[in-house]
């Protein structure tokens, strides 16, 4: 199974904006940061900008067989 890379960046966001973040991943049950990607990753796929993963297979111990 391959694991996803994930990249660190700074983020500079206005103060309310990253309130409002904070609020809606707190009601959630979120990260801070999960809940950023999130909704980046959200806004990506309804605009067509993220490309579609393929699906993952996972095998069971009767296939493995």
């Amino acid at each position: 199974m391959r694991r996803a890379v994930k990249k660190s960046y700074p983020l500079r966001i206005h103060a309310d904006i990253l309130d409002a973040m904070k609020r809606w991943s707190d009601d959630e049950l979120r990260s801070l940061n999960a809940q950023i990607e999130f909704v980046l990753r959200d806004a990506l796929r309804r605009t067509g900008r993220l490309r579609a993963r393929t699906p993952e297979v996972i095998e069971t111990e009767e296939q493995k067989k």
